[in-house]
């Protein structure tokens, strides 16, 4: 069985996970890694929306050499994956047990935490890609800059520890950066959780919808592939996983949109809340509901109606034209 991954660190690290437990599950198994470095990697100075955003930037060439037969599967995280959009003819297979889903910062060796709060902030550059985490850096560290920042994340603590600056889609430069704001779970995968500083509870930072999941995506006919990598799917991660991305399909989201989601299983009670973040952090519209374990569908939906209700179609339009 080949499997599909980009080829970062971080990459490497979940699909090599994939492969131990599908080796576990089924001793007889083979799976392989294929590596790719899609068009996202390759341009780590464009906003991603210009590869047709992360879909387009991480997702769209392996899916398309899954379609053209070259894999019998691939690996994604499931945050990269376009919920706006259907994949006709493929299917997420797998969904690995759920990593920590937190929103966390890392800063430049000499600096402390307490450095980077309240005023003290006044004058640093937080670096961060991500429209959402750039909405709520905006109303977390009023005083502060917040930059474009690119790369696989041991490229951007490299670029942070170095004191580089970032190249911008114009010719221009920005940074250095003083601090980055970075996934929990990717930190963790390639071993550098000791650069952890500060981890956002979702009151401050509210995770990307599927943050922290690792999906393995196949062909729809390939019956036995997908067979063998139901062994690897946990269902409690897959519950929240389709709860989350049902809310996006409802707001039609897009990669230039600052959407926000989390879902967690309290016995046979799903909960989920979802917001829609003005770009410049001025305006947050939330909704928070819950239902029976077995309908994530419908929870994903319903809060998905309340955010537009509330005004979130307003705040998701006039991203799509910035």
């Amino acid at each position: 069985m080949k499997i599909g991954t980009r080829s970062s660190a971080m990459a490497l690290a979940q699909t090599e996970e994939i492969v131990r437990q599908v080796q576990a599950a089924d001793p007889l198994s083979r799976p392989s890694l294929v590596r790719f470095k899609p068009s996202g990697d390759v341009d780590q100075v464009s906003k991603l929306d210009r590869h047709g955003g992360k879909g387009g930037a991480f997702v769209g060439e392996i899916r398309a050499a899954m379609m053209g037969g070259e894999l019998e599967c691939a690996m994604h995280s499931l945050k990269d994956m376009p919920g706006d959009e259907e994949a006709p003819g493929l299917v997420i297979a797998a969904m690995l047990k759920r990593d920590p889903p937190e929103d966390v910062m890392a800063i430049k060796p000499g600096l402390s935490i307490e450095d980077v709060t309240g005023t003290k902030a006044a004058g640093l550059k937080i670096g961060t890609n991500a429209v959402r985490r750039v909405a709520y850096l905006k109303r977390l560290f009023p005083e502060a800059e917040i930059i474009h920042f690119r790369g696989a994340a041991d490229t951007r603590l490299k670029k942070l520890d170095e004191g580089l600056m970032q190249k911008l889609p114009d010719g221009g430069e920005i940074g250095p950066a003083d601090a980055l704001v970075m996934a929990r779970s990717g930190l963790e995968r390639i071993g550098r959780a000791d650069r952890i500083a500060h981890v956002f509870s979702h009151e401050e930072m509210l995770p990307a919808v599927g943050q922290g999941i690792v999906a393995v995506e196949c062909p729809t006919a390939h019956w036995e592939t997908r067979a063998r990598l139901a062994l690897i799917d946990d269902q409690e991660t897959r519950t929240c996983g389709e709860a989350e991305r049902q809310m996006l399909w409802i707001l039609n989201g897009h990669c230039n949109s600052p959407i926000a989601g989390h879902a967690y299983l309290q016995g046979a009670t799903l909960h989920l809340k979802g917001a829609v973040i003005s770009l410049d952090g001025m305006m947050v519209i939330e909704a928070e509901g819950s239902g029976p374990a077995d309908r994530p569908l419908e929870l994903g939906r319903q809060i998905g109606f309340e955010l537009l209700d509330r005004g979130g179609a307003a705040l998701i339009s006039a991203a799509r034209l910035d």
